[in-house]
């Protein structure tokens, strides 16, 4: 406890940066800047890692991930993995022991197919749909000790999205949402950088605080940055 204490202890608030309707206030942490462990985009692009269906038969609720390497992988709440049976995300942030075998929790966000596009998944460039599935999984846990997301809200409140924002598909997948709209969001990645010594992110959209992203080392929230704005 004490060392969660000491390291909040040592956080500030950098100047804010601004475009249209979204504010980023920096985290800066003073102290950790390398990480010790990898990313899941790196981890998968050298082969080191692997996310695959936990079974020939599947379970929508839970993915295999295999990490071949020699450092511990780290994987954020929300990264999309698209391919397999349907596409997922993961349910909460998970830090994947070196060398090991482990069964993550996920939640679909393609209602409509349960058929295999590919043998593994593939890591997407965003997090989506975090604040209420995070949620979820939280009563999850206080309730029935699981990390279940309540799957039919979370289609319930893409359909949603999907109709607001006017992007579609054939089988009710989150991801045409980002596709529909990559290039209005990518003017927000280009427009947002991380800064010197910056572990966090507060966000604030129409000058509402709306998401809070705290990582150990500043390397960590360089790689994942432009997931964060895209979310």
């Amino acid at each position: 406890m004490q060392l969660i204490v000491d390291a909040v202890g040592r956080l500030r608030l950098g100047e804010a940066i601004h475009f249209k309707n979204l504010t980023m206030f920096p985290v800066l942490n003073g102290g950790r800047i390398q990480a010790d462990y990898l990313a899941l985009d790196e981890a998968l692009a050298a082969g080191y890692a692997r996310v695959t269906e936990i079974s020939e038969t599947g379970s929508v609720p839970e993915l295999k991930f295999v990490n071949s390497c020699d450092k511990a992988v780290f994987l954020l709440d929300g990264e999309e993995l698209v391919g397999a049976k349907q596409n997922r995300v993961l349910n909460l942030s998970i830090l994947a022991p070196a060398g090991k075998t482990v069964v993550i929790p996920v939640s679909c966000v393609e209602a409509g197919r349960w058929s295999h596009r590919s043998a593994a998944f593939a890591s997407e460039q965003y997090a989506g749909g975090r604040a209420k599935k995070m949620a979820q999984v939280t009563d999850s846990l206080r309730s029935e000790g699981c990390r279940t997301s309540n799957q039919r809200e979370v289609w319930a409140d893409i359909d949603l999205k999907a109709a607001r924002m006017q992007a579609h598909s054939p089988t009710d997948a989150m991801s045409a949402i980002y596709e529909a709209h990559q290039t209005n969001l990518e003017d927000f990645v280009r427009a947002f950088f991380a800064t010197e010594n910056q572990a966090g992110a507060l966000f604030a959209i129409n000058e509402v605080i709306t998401g809070l992203d705290l990582f150990d080392c500043s390397e960590t929230l360089r790689k994942l940055f432009p997931k964060l704005v895209r979310s």
